[in-house]
């Protein structure tokens, strides 16, 4: 009988406790049920179209091909020029910015007068829309006639300066250096967030027993930063990836610019082809989740380590 009173009460008590999670997540599921059907279910579909041979201009052939639309993207010449162009643009946009990043967040985490202003000032290209950005330096940077380079050749060695056309002779690089100037600012965020989070204590008495600023720095600064840069780096690459906009506006994917995202573009809405667009966009997607899952874990380190 004592066994029985006594278990009734918690048989009750975890009942209510259940129902109490239930009560306070139910909430919640109007906004998780919403989010499923708005990118779960697309990504499905997705899926489903990429395993079939879909192309609006032949509607008669449409059915299952299984694996062919994933052989072709990976042996097509101009996919595999994407891939390959995809690849360079992420790590030169990735590396370069986290280098620039890592030498402002440097300097700006000396104290100066107006290093508030300052900071918010950096920040800037980082706030601005990414058409808008490509646009700015396609146009008012980038011109040969009147852009703001070839206005400084001119201001600088006169009227006989070279005026080269910068996106016609190196359309990559124009691309490259349009996106570092958007994406240092972030990197420059976490880096600076990184350094203000340094015990100071330990800096101040290496100082003090004689270590110069290039041993601090190397020994102490870079250790205590790594997995910082790893954040950013991981967290730009998986933007810079699925980069779109500067591609599409500076060059138009001529050139030999054509990324993955613009060569899912040509595929869908140019060749028509649905199953292989798909498909290509199922692989960038798989990539970019093992990016992120790679980011994801060294943020959570991050996070242990600060609790500890």
């Amino acid at each position: 009988m004592a066994s029985a009173t006594t278990t009734a009460p918690t048989g009750n008590g975890a009942a209510m406790r259940k129902a109490g999670e239930w009560a306070r997540r139910a909430p919640l599921l109007p906004a998780l049920i919403f989010v499923i059907a708005m990118t779960q279910l697309p990504f499905l579909a997705t899926i489903v179209i990429s395993f079939m041979n879909w192309n609006a201009y032949y509607p008669d052939e449409r059915g299952f091909t299984g694996f062919d639309n994933y052989v072709a993207v990976f042996t097509d010449t101009n996919a595999r020029s994407a891939v390959m162009v995809t690849i360079v643009l992420t790590v030169s946009v990735v590396l370069i910015s986290l280098a620039l990043g890592l030498g402002i967040a440097l300097l700006l985490d000396r104290k100066f007068r107006g290093r508030s202003a300052v900071r918010t000032m950096m920040i800037t290209p980082f706030l601005i829309v990414p058409v808008a950005a490509a646009l700015l330096w396609k146009h008012a940077l980038y011109n040969p006639e009147y852009g703001l380079l070839n206005g400084m050749l001119t201001w600088v060695f006169g009227e006989d300066a070279p005026q080269p056309d910068w996106i016609s002779n190196n359309p990559l690089l124009a691309i490259i250096v349009a996106i570092v100037w958007q994406w240092t600012p972030f990197m420059m965020l976490i880096l600076l967030a990184g350094l203000q989070s340094r015990p100071l204590d330990v800096v101040e008495a290496a100082r003090i027993d004689g270590a110069s600023t290039w041993q601090i720095f190397t020994n102490m600064t870079l250790p205590h930063l790594r997995q910082y840069i790893e954040l950013a780096g991981l967290l730009g690459a998986i933007y810079v990836v699925q980069n779109f906009d500067h591609v599409f506006t500076i060059t138009s994917g001529g050139l030999g610019t054509a990324n993955l995202p613009y060569f899912i573009y040509q595929t869908f809405y140019t060749a028509q082809d649905y199953g292989r667009a798909s498909a290509a966009g199922v692989v960038v997607v798989v990539g970019t989740i093992a990016i992120a899952t790679a980011a994801l874990r060294t943020a959570f380190s991050l996070f242990r380590e600060e609790t500890r």
